[in-house]
């Protein structure tokens, strides 16, 4: 398993084969990824604990812990911790490469590009 720290919060690898890969991201109190897309894969959010709000191609979505959202190849998306805990939940890759430089940021509270 990898473990990466992030300015938002971090991440681990749980599972990374060549068809799928797993983390379970944490996300700080008041913190937000960047906006993103990735050409190569798709992602499903499943949210174990806290809330938060995702951003999908421009439109807000409250999710709370049970909730679950799909993002397709290519669509643009965040999620920020909206409440006072952590936000933590899985998140299931899909496509032909789950490499960090598959990341397109167009905003990103940390000064990343």
């Amino acid at each position: 398993m990898t473990f990466e720290v992030r300015p938002w919060g971090s991440y681990t690898v749980l599972i990374s084969e060549t068809y799928c890969q797993v983390k379970k991201l944490v996300v700080n109190p008041g913190k937000r990824l960047s906006l993103q897309s990735h050409k190569f894969r798709a992602e499903h959010w499943f949210i174990v604990q806290g809330k938060g709000i995702a951003q999908l191609d421009g439109v807000e979505i409250p999710l709370n812990a049970g909730d679950s959202i799909d993002l397709p190849i290519e669509s643009k998306h965040r999620i920020s911790c909206s409440g006072e805990k952590e936000l933590v939940f899985i998140e299931v890759q899909t496509g032909t490469s789950f490499e960090e430089d598959d990341i397109v940021r167009y905003e990103d509270d940390f000064g990343r590009s």
